[in-house]
């Protein structure tokens, strides 16, 4: 057998994140697989080989993203009005005519996003016919923030069919004036008859949905990430990543998260009915093994489940707790009909009641024999203290999304509705850590304005904001070290979505997927973590993006403000 390598690189430090051999020099590539790392590796040059001098360049394994949409964030790039979130209104209004002139009179003006900080202003009818004004009698559609709430203009009520007399839907609210009259501000499942609409009257093919599908993988190459689990997957998703793997152009691992109910993407089919072709889409790269439950919404539409009341006077009922979006019953059925078939879940929870009940159904699936299956509390902002020992003992990850709760505008929208002594304790990440849980990191791109991981990294280790437009530091004894931030992003990502067996680390058999960073995080300051570049990312041995032959992918840090998912 010919143990001769395809590609060398040589006088780097690699960081392989393999307790064997952690810290070498060489690494050897053969079948986009590491074939040895260390002095093994030069012995394993041929005449064939081709040879990368790192000239003392840092080199680690390709980051893992946990949590994103990154089909959604490629729609953005592509098909959108793509706006940073802490826009004025004023200068939102004047971006969506802007952009709305470049459109027929009757294509959809489709984007976002609105700052959730904006929401009264827009909640008017004077608001209303500002913005029917700036899309000139075009419908149009726009996503908040945490691309739960929608804004929509009287055409795009009038063509989905809302005005006084259409009633709340479950799970959401139309907003209204005193007289009745809709203001275009949709929460929750709210805007599901709108995008629906939207579905019906401008539909996507699969093969624009495949072309998002590239495009954020294009982006997420340019910040170093080399797999990642979408977090919420219609069907048409997992068809659109069998065909570009089939077609040679799945350059990234993928795990998708089946939707299992929906109440802001109007998604269409659900659960059973994506699970059934779960099978059919599966393929080298991709890999649909989670579904995704959606059991609350958002602290500042009130939509979060938490266990003692949200603050009164701030426009929601007296000794209002907020809810699940199912009973106890409904998602013990989900996750124990789920395990027996082997499929793991991604569960959204935002207020500490949500979490607890996660908690005590895993207990119960637990307990019926289920060990193997996998569950993610995902985001999980808020754990009350005698249920932080429990994500250890019942094997549940802690989702996290640093981008969501690091000083900014999500913390400071979520300190108005909640008693500051609440609000200030967000993700105990040092307590779970010390409590033995898994911690994995994800971005929840497009919800954040992009997928740095090293963003991420630094909120987790200085509990502040890497953009420094947000002062303050957030319940700073929660913070954890860099060599445990940067698992978040690798090996313990890796082994969250069952990937660990192909990624995660430099070892020998593995997946050749590494990045060459601009610095060792390890010998820079803390403050200039934030600022690493990625130089070059390598995917099964064969180089996806490079910093020097490639336009930047997406939008820079300046004015970027973070967001809630």
């Amino acid at each position: 057998m010919d143990n001769t390598a395809d590609l060398l690189l040589i006088n780097g430090v690699i960081d392989t994140l393999h307790d064997e051999h952690r810290h070498v020099t060489s690494l050897a590539v053969k079948a986009g697989k590491v074939l040895a790392v260390g002095s093994s590796a030069e012995a394993a040059a041929g005449p064939g080989t081709d040879i990368i001098d790192l000239a003392g360049a840092y080199v680690m394994p390709g980051l893992l993203d946990v949590h994103n949409h990154h089909m959604l964030a490629g729609q953005m790039d592509l098909f959108e009005l793509n706006e940073a979130p802490n826009k004025s209104l004023d200068d939102l209004l004047t971006a969506i005519e802007e952009y709305a002139k470049k459109l027929g009179p009757d294509e959809w003006v489709i984007g976002g996003s609105w700052g959730s900080g904006l929401l009264a202003e827009l909640n008017s009818t004077e608001t209303l016919a500002r913005f029917d004004a700036a899309t000139g009698g075009r419908p149009a559609i726009l996503k908040d923030d945490s691309k739960h709430n929608r804004w929509v203009n009287s055409r795009g009520l009038a063509l989905a069919g809302i005005d006084e007399r259409t009633p709340d839907p479950e799970g959401g609210q139309i907003m209204r004036d005193a007289s009745g009259r809709a203001t275009g501000v949709l929460i929750e499942a709210g805007g599901v008859l709108v995008e629906q609409t939207v579905a019906r009257l401008q539909p996507q093919s699969t093969q624009d949905l495949a072309r998002a599908a590239a495009r954020g993988i294009e982006i997420l190459h340019s910040y170093g990430v080399t797999g990642f689990q979408d977090a919420a997957s219609s069907l048409q998703l997992l068809q659109a990543l069998k065909e570009l793997d089939d077609s040679g152009e799945l350059s990234a691992w993928v795990v998708t998260s089946m939707q299992a109910n929906d109440f802001i993407f109007g998604t269409a089919p659900l659960g059973e009915g994506i699970i059934a072709h779960r099978e059919d889409t599966r393929s080298e790269h991709h890999r649909p093994d989670f579904i995704k439950i959606f059991l609350d919404g958002v602290p500042p539409a009130g939509t979060a489940a938490f266990i003692e009341p949200y603050l009164s006077g701030v426009g929601f009922p007296e000794c209002h707790c907020g809810g699940t979006t199912m009973p106890a019953a409904e998602l013990e059925r989900w996750l124990m009909g789920t395990a027996e078939r082997g499929i793991s879940a991604k569960i959204h929870c935002t207020g500490d009641a949500s979490v607890r009940l996660v908690l005590d159904t895993v207990a119960k699936v637990r307990s019926a024999g289920h060990t193997k299956t996998k569950y993610h509390i995902a985001h999980g902002q808020f754990v009350q203290e005698q249920d932080i020992p429990r994500f250890a003992e019942l094997d549940v990850t802690a989702d996290i999304s640093p981008s969501l709760w690091f000083p900014g505008v999500i913390s400071e929208a979520i300190a108005t509705v909640l008693p500051a002594e609440r609000a200030s304790k967000m993700q105990p990440n040092r307590s779970l850590l010390d409590a033995g849980a898994r911690m994995a990191g994800g971005s929840d791109w497009p919800v954040s304005v992009s997928p740095n991981a090293w963003e991420g990294i630094y909120g987790l280790v200085t509990r502040q904001d890497p953009t420094g437009q947000f002062p303050g530091t957030l319940w700073p004894e929660q913070a954890i070290s860099l060599p445990e931030a940067i698992r978040v992003y690798t090996t313990n990502s890796a082994e969250a979505m069952g990937l660990d067996d192909v990624t995660g680390s430099l070892a020998p058999g593995k997946s050749a997927d590494f990045i060459i960073l601009s610095d060792n995080p390890y010998e820079i300051d803390i403050e200039k973590v934030a600022h690493i570049k990625t130089r070059q990312t390598w995917f099964a041995g064969r180089k996806v993006f490079d910093a020097e032959s490639t336009e930047p992918a997406a939008t820079p840090a300046e004015g970027r403000a973070a967001q809630r998912a």
